[in-house]
């Protein structure tokens, strides 16, 4: 059983900050998130993509905007159970509440924080293969969560973005074959990748076949082939490995059966204070809420996760009161004993 004073679900930009935001507070925090890396869909949908309404950044790109966080973060050393969703939310008695996960992991903390942003994110797979079920972790992966999995393996990539673009670059110095397969000539990725996947082809690195459709999965067991239709002409590639990256589908899933107030597909809170929704305890911040003027920004969930945090610094420190300071004066400890503050000024007469 993991125990932390907050639980945050979602491990994109606002879950991040929260974790800052709690640290200044000496308030633990624990990140549950379905993918299997921090960043929401920062990391995932558009890593290299450029952000240009995050104050202080006249631009950032959205995977830098992610490692800026983690390393923010660091201090306050939170922990993480990743490539797992939340699948029910409890109340065990007045002050604390379990959440588990898909695997089993139980989680106990004595708030809540719901930064899932547009909601757990599922792949979209491509349905029109029959058996497809049946080679799923048997040689079918909708995410690389660990690249060793594929480390000397044949492995057959299909998709256009970015994430078929990038995993199909590191792959090619991990796998012992990677074969790119998307259904038009032209990809829709950022531009570097794209001359990348140029390079490693001509190296004959990367196997590419455009424009093409995997339409048949073949093994015993486990996943051996993959049969290709090239413009009415079909191929079989051996393959240990099938990674169909079409993209993921946001969807609010098994939070949408823990009694919180819905409204159009996202939660309903008290934005006149504190961002709690209507099960004490329980807030949810970032593109996952719902209240009147809502704006579904990176900077509002950060505004959102500060005012979450002091809420949550009351719940658990009931009667005693938090003077804010500005870490320009009282500089930030963590809780790996680190601290950072501005250098002290220095007396000294001036003759």
């Amino acid at each position: 059983m993991i125990i932390t004073d907050l639980l945050i679900i979602g491990a994109g930009p606002t879950g991040l900050f929260a974790v800052f935001e709690a640290g200044l507070l000496k308030i633990k925090c624990h990140i549950i998130d379905a993918l299997p890396q921090p960043g929401g869909q920062l990391a995932e949908l558009y890593p290299k993509k450029p952000i240009f309404d995050i104050p202080g950044y006249p631009t950032v790109n959205a995977g830098e905007l992610v490692d800026n966080l983690m390393e923010q973060i660091k201090q306050f050393e939170p922990g993480f159970t990743l490539a797992e969703t939340a699948v029910t939310l409890t109340k065990v008695d007045d002050d604390w509440f379990e959440v588990v996960t898909n695997k089993g992991t139980v989680h106990r903390a004595r708030a809540v924080a719901i930064a899932g942003g547009l909601g757990t994110f599922e792949p979209r797979k491509p349905d029109h293969l029959e058996n497809l079920a049946q080679y799923e972790e048997k040689g079918v992966e909708y995410f690389v969560k660990d690249p060793e999995q594929f480390r000397d393996k044949k492995v057959v990539i299909a998709g256009g973005g970015d994430s078929a673009l990038d995993w199909s670059i590191f792959l090619a110095n991990v796998a012992s074959e990677v074969t790119l397969i998307h259904r038009r000539n032209e990809f829709r990725g950022a531009l570097d990748s794209v001359e990348k996947v140029q390079e490693l082809k001509n190296q004959g690195k990367i196997n590419l076949i455009t424009p093409a459709e995997v339409v048949a999965l073949k093994g015993e067991g486990h996943i051996q082939a993959i049969t290709v239709d090239q413009e009415g002409v079909q191929q079989d590639i051996a393959t240990d490995f099938f990674i169909p990256l079409f993209g993921l589908t946001p969807k609010l899933g098994e939070i949408g059966n823990w009694g919180l107030e819905i409204e159009k597909n996202a939660i309903k809170v008290n934005n006149a204070l504190d961002y709690q929704t209507n099960i004490e305890g329980v807030y949810a911040i970032g593109d996952i809420n719902t209240y009147p003027g809502k704006l579904k920004l990176i900077l509002c969930g950060f505004h959102e996760a500060t005012l979450m945090c002091q809420s949550v610094y009351s719940r658990i420190n009931p009667g005693k009161k938090y003077v804010l300071k500005y870490t320009t004066v009282s500089g930030v400890d963590g809780f790996d004993g680190s601290r950072k503050e501005a250098e002290k000024a220095v007396v000294k007469k001036i003759d």
